[in-house]
């Protein structure tokens, strides 16, 4: 399943792009859109590094998935670089610019602007959370699988001793090094997403273990590590209450659901039914599934047909029953 791929951005010359999967017929109705955002702390992946399998069940719905890269801190803080390039490729799609794309295709298909959506895995699901705020138009559903929220939550301050204990000695100056990358770039060569946090990648999943003597893949795992990783990708005096889905969550925010991972050690569950608190104080029609026993991005290792493959289908079953309202 090769992806179309288009660039729909740039910024201080870095060219942003976001793969296209179709559905495998053109319909004569229009289809609706999910924009699929990959996680890796903001630091870390890109667009390849995302679950085929789910991918697959979107497609059999006959949705149009879309999968964009971002710029990656620390070279440009969260609100600067992720949020906005997410909320830029929103656009991109309402404003009829994906739908023009589609047409120079052999078998043509078209957007359904009455139901786009957005998805999201770690920080991804940060960033599909925040297309639901300060934007011109909304996604109709947004799914947010183990988002990084709640940045008030101790955990966030926290080292993680299971990943500084495979930290090798790193010297300041090398992992610095990340600042004088330019372009600011959109593609890292691993990510966070299908990486057993115990021992080796997950087996079968498209991650690939870090490389420590590649600055970026040693400072961000050292952020990590450390419990540094706002820090680092939100620094300066501005208060990290102002990029949390927890504290911007109103009336009007679409439905959402979570789906998060009962023994998650990257980012707590706690997060995650404090943003189910927000959402229910606000009215806004919402659901969450834990899946027992799954540590962080499960979602990269998941075997379809599994226990774990059948409560996380959940979340799409919720954006699907959203859409298919008139």
């Amino acid at each position: 399943m090769s992806p179309l791929t288009v660039q729909y951005k740039e910024a201080n010359q870095s060219k942003i792009t976001t793969d296209i999967y179709l559905p495998p017929n053109a319909s004569s109705a229009n289809s609706p859109v999910l924009i699929n955002i990959h996680g890796g702390a903001f630091m870390l992946g890109h667009s390849g590094m995302v679950s085929k399998p789910q991918i697959d069940d979107c497609l059999s719905r006959n949705w149009i998935v879309v999968v964009p890269n971002h710029r990656l801190c620390p070279g440009v803080n969260i609100l600067d670089g992720p949020m906005t390039d997410c909320r830029d490729l929103l656009d991109w799609i309402y404003n009829g610019s994906l739908d023009t794309y589609l047409q120079t295709q052999k078998r043509p298909h078209r957007v359904d602007m009455d139901r786009v959506m957005a998805f999201g895995t770690s920080s991804g699901g940060m960033l599909a959370l925040s297309l639901g705020y300060d934007v011109p138009r909304p996604p109709r559903a947004i799914l947010n699988f183990y988002g990084a929220v709640h940045f008030t939550h101790p955990s966030w301050t926290t080292p993680l001793p299971h990943i500084q204990s495979k930290l090798p000695p790193l010297a300041p100056g090398f992992i610095q090094a990340v600042y004088k990358e330019y372009p600011i770039p959109t593609n890292s060569s691993i990510s966070l997403e299908g990486q057993d946090q115990n021992e080796e990648a997950t087996a079968g999943a498209n991650s690939a273990a870090p490389n420590f003597a590649r600055p970026r893949d040693a400072f961000a795992f050292t952020q990590l590590a450390n419990g540094t990783v706002l820090e680092a990708c939100f620094p300066g005096e501005r208060d990290v209450r102002e990029i949390d889905p927890v504290e911007r969550i109103g009336e009007g925010f679409p439905p959402t659901f979570i789906v998060h991972g009962g023994a998650d050690r990257m980012v707590s569950i706690e997060v995650s039914w404090k943003l189910l608190e927000v959402l229910r104080e606000n009215e806004v029609e919402c659901g969450m599934v834990e899946v027992p026993g799954e540590d962080h991005t499960f979602a990269m290792g998941m075997r379809v047909g599994s226990r774990t493959w059948e409560l996380q289908r959940q979340g799409f079953d919720f954006l699907e029953e959203v859409i298919s309202r008139s």
